[in-house]
């Protein structure tokens, strides 16, 4: 196995000889294996391994960065040399640079990131586990006609960042993921009234996945509840936003606090910072140390240590999401926040980002509602971050008398950021992590539900 932080450091060793006065170095191996089940029958198997090595270089203010997957000394010696030509003729940055070396460290402790196990999974194991989470899509009910297919991957890989301010730090990530999505048709001319959905786990190893056949029922459950939607005249009423659609709008909040639309003054949250923003019923928290998180690292890429930060604390903005360069546009200190490709500069990357859950279950706050709106799924991105105005299509379940009643499709639910989030009268008690972003059910006192 090469040794990849000695590799990091030389690379940044060669690109100060050659006259940066700062760099850094990251590199990227992985190896992953995929196949899609449709039908019972292998429609794909992809099996693929990859490494890649980006360079940064400054001198003075001026930045510029290239990459490679050619690890040889002279790809190199290419690779830096083209660095340093180009940042030769960049513009000057007052804001470029490396990060505050008084905040470089890493986490010690097992952040629970990898497993072993993932580097034995073969390919049979994961076209067993896809066929038998299709099979019990199709066996929950003879409704079910057809699928889009069924999913299962494994991957695994490390990352290694190396800087000329005397920082190396390495982690290694695996993750694993199994998915389907059945189609619901309640008549025997399966073109008629189709419905789809869809459902999926996801573990740092293959064993932590939920059970194939578990996955199945509940992405039929999802697809087969959908039959027989309807349309619904516009009006105004509570809306719950389920999980999935609820992860949607805490994104939109994600993007809105990045230090990247702050500092250009292209967010609604821009200047807002100890102000309130949301209700008492709010507390969005992103953390990057939480053991096993999808989101969690040791380091940032940057090489700051990772840390819990309370973004919203009871509807009150405390903190904008900043890696170095938006930080000192702010004039504020990096949240650790930092997160690269291989080529580039340094972006915005939450961690663990998500609403904090509440005390209610989510078949207490849909009993709670006489008349409104369960919403399931949103189609097309609808989120103006400048203006905080929303507009999403959307299907659901209506609500009468605090049951749910029945399918709604074509429906659209529009309002801005900033009132439905101060109209937030309800979180659930069920927040799972199902990736980086996360969200329990949660309920707004009222939004415009457009229809016929």
């Amino acid at each position: 196995m090469e040794n990849l932080q000695q590799l990091a450091q030389e690379v940044v060793a060669a690109a100060v000889k050659g006259g940066a006065t700062a760099a850094d170095c990251v590199v990227r191996e992985g190896n992953e294996a995929s196949v899609t089940v449709r039908n019972g029958e292998v429609e794909q198997i992809k099996q693929a391994g990859s490494k890649a090595l980006g360079v940064r270089v400054m001198i003075g203010q001026r930045s510029a960065s290239t990459y490679t997957s050619d690890f040889s000394g002279e790809g190199i010696r290419r690779l830096v040399s083209g660095a340093l030509d180009a940042a030769h003729i960049t513009s000057e940055d007052p804001g470029a640079g490396l990060a505050d070396p008084a905040l470089l460290g890493k986490h010690d402790t097992d952040l629970q990131l990898y497993s072993e196990e993932v580097t034995r999974i073969e390919a049979p194991a994961l076209i067993d586990a896809a066929r038998r989470c299709e099979q019990a899509a199709f066996a929950s009910d003879p409704r079910i006609r057809n699928s889009e297919g069924a999913s299962c991957d494994a991957s695994y890989g490390r990352k290694v960042l190396a800087t000329s301010q005397g920082f190396i730090g390495e982690y290694a990530r695996s993750f694993c993921s199994l998915s389907v999505s059945p189609i619901a048709s309640d008549s025997d001319d399966s073109a008629q009234g189709m419905q789809r959905d869809y459902w999926y786990s996801v573990a740092r190893n293959f064993s932590g996945l939920e059970a194939a056949e578990e996955v199945g029922r509940i992405a039929a459950e999802r697809a087969l509840r959908r039959l027989g939607a309807r349309k619904v005249a516009t009006t105004k009423v509570p809306v719950i936003f389920d999980q999935r659609t609820a992860r949607a709008m805490i994104s939109s909040i994600g993007d809105a606090i990045s230090g990247d639309a702050i500092y250009r003054h292209a967010s609604y949250l821009s200047g807002k910072l100890g102000e309130k923003i949301a209700s008492d019923q709010v507390t969005i928290i992103d953390d990057g140390t939480i053991p096993g998180g999808f989101g969690s690292a040791p380091f940032d890429d940057e090489g700051v240590k990772t840390r819990r930060n309370v973004i919203i604390e009871g509807g009150v903005l405390r903190n904008y999401l900043l890696n170095s360069y938006t930080g000192r546009k702010l004039n504020m200190p990096t949240t650790a926040n930092a997160s690269r490709g291989i080529a580039g500069s340094p972006s915005i990357g939450s961690h663990n980002f998500y609403l904090q859950a509440g005390k209610q279950s989510p078949e207490e706050i849909i009993g709670s509602v006489q008349d409104g709106f369960y919403v399931t799924d949103f189609m097309g991105f609808g989120v103006n971050v400048v203006t905080g105005d929303v507009s999403h299509g959307a299907s659901g379940i209506w609500i009468e008398g605090g049951k749910l009643a029945y399918p709604v499709e074509e429906v659209t639910v529009a309002g801005n950021l900033l009132d439905i989030f101060c109209n937030i009268t309800a979180v659930g008690s069920d927040l799972e992590f199902r990736g980086s972003l996360a969200s329990p059910t949660i309920l707004v006192s009222e939004m415009t539900v457009a229809g016929h």
